[in-house]
This record gives structure tokens, C-alpha cells and sequence, in this order.
């Protein structure tokens, strides 16, 4: 079992930063890999960007590619999402997700994770 906590989510200008983090609880962090999703109102969730576990590769969605950054602290139990150059259609209701580490499939569907955050609410102002 795994629980997630995002936290650092606010209120942010058009063209400002914010850094997202996630406590996971669970001592096989390190083996998981993290996802990053968002989900606006209205509309589906969707994929930001994941690292993998023990490797720590990232892959992002082209929507985020070089204004987001992806990262762990195994020893914290901890991933962040970095965000850079906010737009306004970003707002949305970011979620951390971890899938565990015996799964094969592809981490760019949020199926793939079996545990998920609560979210945290990000809202860029024009």
C-alpha cells in the first residue's frame, strides 16, 4: 500500500513558477515509478510527466517538454514537479500517481498507476 500527498499548489501568475511535491508513505518508494497528471474542469486527466524508479528517467507530455521538471528524493519519500512559464490553460488540479514496480505497461496512461493523491489545485491568472 501507498499513500500520496501533493502539496505547493496556489495561485500564480501567467509566466510564473511553482514547485509541486508528493509524499509517498511506503518503503519501496524508490522501485516506483511517479506520475504527474493534471486535470482541468471539465475536461479528462491528463498526462505531465513520469520518473521511473531507481533509474530516475523522466519523460514528459511535448505540452510541458523544457518549461517542467521532474525529480525524486528517495531518501525524503518525496517527488516534485516543477513547473516553469505557467499559461493560463494550465490550470487544473494537479495529481501525483505511482505504479508499482513489477508493471510493464506504458506510464503514459494514468490506468498504469494504482494509487493516487488527493491533487492540488494550481490556477495560473492571465
Amino acid at each position: 500500500q501507498m499513500q500520496l500527498v501533493e502539496s505547493g499548489g496556489g495561485l500564480v501568475q501567467a509566466g510564473g513558477s511553482l514547485r509541486l511535491s508528493c509524499a509517498a508513505s511506503g518503503r519501496a518508494f524508490r522501485s516506483y515509478t511517479m506520475g504527474w497528471f493534471r486535470q482541468a474542469l471539465g475536461k479528462e486527466r491528463e498526462f505531465v510527466g513520469f520518473i521511473t524508479g531507481l533509474g530516475g528517467s523522466t519523460y514528459y507530455a511535448d505540452s510541458v517538454k523544457g518549461r517542467c521538471t521532474i525529480s525524486r528524493d528517495n531518501a525524503k519519500n518525496t517527488v516534485y514537479l516543477q513547473m516553469n512559464s505557467l499559461k493560463p490553460e494550465e490550470t487544473a488540479v494537479y495529481y501525483c500517481a505511482a505504479a508499482g514496480p513489477y508493471y510493464s505497461g506504458s506510464y503514459y496512461y494514468a490506468s498504469s498507476y494504482g494509487y493516487w493523491g488527493q491533487g492540488t489545485q494550481v490556477t495560473v491568472s492571465s
